[in-house]
């Protein structure tokens, strides 16, 4: 499958017919919300020359996989999804299937060896390229370009044009890379050193979807706290606690949020920011991954358990009202007993209002993949069952808290399951459902009724 094109070589044209005209394309995104961040500026590149997005992928001209390296058996999805593809592009000539992302940026060659019918293949790093790529592929055949590394802060996807799904929120690239070394991640090799954005282009971008009628604005990065070490404006580093300040004080935005922080580099100044910007709102993304010292170090985190939950404190207490979510993952290499043990003592005291948990599962690629140790899987297995019903028990608590007391509320649109209901969500980012139709991205007070273990229900006051 075609040329393998890497940084400095600048092998595929640069210039594009001009226009498609009368195409359609379709997104399949998979992985995390810098994906879908991702997968907004490519469909915004594609309706740039005249495509409109298809709701099957059977209707389209164009079909993007935007691919994740971090779920749970991401590559069986992904070929999965492939041969059903081979199938439809069988029986429709002249579709195009594309695979980017992170797993594309890895894997090309697999993805070329297994796929032959793919007709581009691209990197996290030259998302800008996508229809340069799609003429190359028309004229001479299937083509893969991986780029190394981000040539230029441009060309960080917040830069390009976006097909945003809700019309009231939008999110924000502020860093994409990063510049940590947890063992078991594999986003630095995937997306590269972190390369922050100036400050002035974030704020310009917020005040453009401000006027389009955005409300509600997330400041993506995979460490947000790291945010501006590799800029320097007025002889000083630009810092995220004023970037915080800053979008907080856009006209138009009322919500503000932000993922995600590293515990290790979470600082003061940023719980002050959060507590005096009254549209940045009162949650915190603050990922454990452990509480155990001894896997902590393993994992290269960077803190411990004491230092972790020192910072949480500390936040709560700046912030009122604070809901604070968290990463867990269950089963990396060597976790005994005892340190499983010391991960359900932490949750037990940090009492999360949410918690995303994972048990462990090998990446290559990845230091950790290549540790001795590792658990049997009926074990991890066990011991996330023990973690999963600690930590529902905490949220449905937390939830019952919150009956008879009202909260604002920002509209997403109507109930999936019930059309004669809203959903919604509270600055601290819980789910309420409610009666009425309203357009998303209205704001109301909502005294809460009743609580479930993942969501709530209210009633407009």
């Amino acid at each position: 499958m075609g040329e393998t094109t890497m940084l400095g070589m600048p092998t595929i044209k640069q210039t594009r017919p001009a226009t498609r005209q009368g195409r359609a394309y379709f997104i399949r995104t998979f992985g995390c919300q810098m994906n879908e961040h991702d997968s907004e500026r490519i469909g915004g590149l594609l309706e740039s020359d005249g495509m409109t997005a298809a709701e099957r992928p059977e209707e389209a001209d164009v079909v993007v996989l935007n691919t994740c390296t971090i779920r749970d058996n991401a590559d069986q999805k992904l070929y999965g999804y492939l041969g059903a593809m081979k199938q439809i592009k069988a029986g429709r000539p002249g579709m195009q299937i594309i695979v980017g992302g992170c797993m594309a940026q890895k894997d090309r060659e697999e993805i070329q060896r297994r796929a032959g019918w793919v007709d581009v293949v691209f990197g996290t790093h030259n998302t800008h390229r996508v229809l340069d790529l799609l003429d190359h592929a028309e004229e001479w055949g299937p083509v893969t370009e991986i780029w190394e590394e981000t040539a230029s802060i441009d060309h960080i996807p917040s830069a390009l044009p976006s097909h945003r799904e809700a019309e009231h929120s939008a999110w924000v690239t502020i860093t994409i890379g990063c510049n940590n070394s947890c063992t078991f991640c594999i986003v630095p090799l995937v997306r590269g050193r972190e390369l922050s954005r100036r400050p002035g282009d974030i704020v310009r971008e917020v005040q453009q979807l401000a006027a389009q009628g955005v409300v509600e604005v997330t400041l993506l990065g995979q460490n947000v706290n790291s945010y501006g070490r590799d800029l320097e404006a007025n002889g000083r580093r630009p810092i995220f606690a004023d970037l915080l300040r800053r979008v907080g004080e856009v006209e138009g935005i009322s919500r503000v949020r932000y993922t995600s922080p590293h515990p290790k580099d979470f600082q003061e100044d940023v719980a002050v920011a959060m507590a005096e910007t009254p549209a940045v709102v009162e949650q915190l993304h603050l990922p454990l991954q452990s509480g155990s010292d001894r896997i902590l170090a393993a994992m290269h985190r960077g803190y411990n358990a004491a230092r972790f939950l020192a910072k949480l404190d500390l936040a709560r207490k700046i912030v009122p009202d604070l809901t604070v979510s968290t990463d867990i993952i269950v089963g990396f290499p060597g976790e005994t007993a005892a340190d499983f043990l010391a991960t359900l003592d932490v949750v037990a005291e940090a009492r999360f209002d949410s918690a995303f948990m994972f048990q462990y599962s090998p990446r290559e690629g990845t230091p950790a993949a290549t540790m001795s140790g590792h658990i049997d899987p009926e074990v991890i297995q066990e011991r996330f069952g023990r973690l999963v019903e600690l930590q529902n028990g905490i949220t449905f608590e937390k939830n019952r808290g919150m009956e008879g007391r009202a909260y604002e509320v920002m509209i997403e649109g109507p109930s999936r399951k019930d059309p004669e209901m809203a959903t919604a969500r509270t600055r601290g980012n819980k789910l309420v459902h409610l009666p009425g139709s309203w357009s998303p991205g209205t704001m109301l007070d909502a005294e809460i009724v009743r609580a479930a273990p993942h969501h709530l229900i209210g009633r407009p006051v």
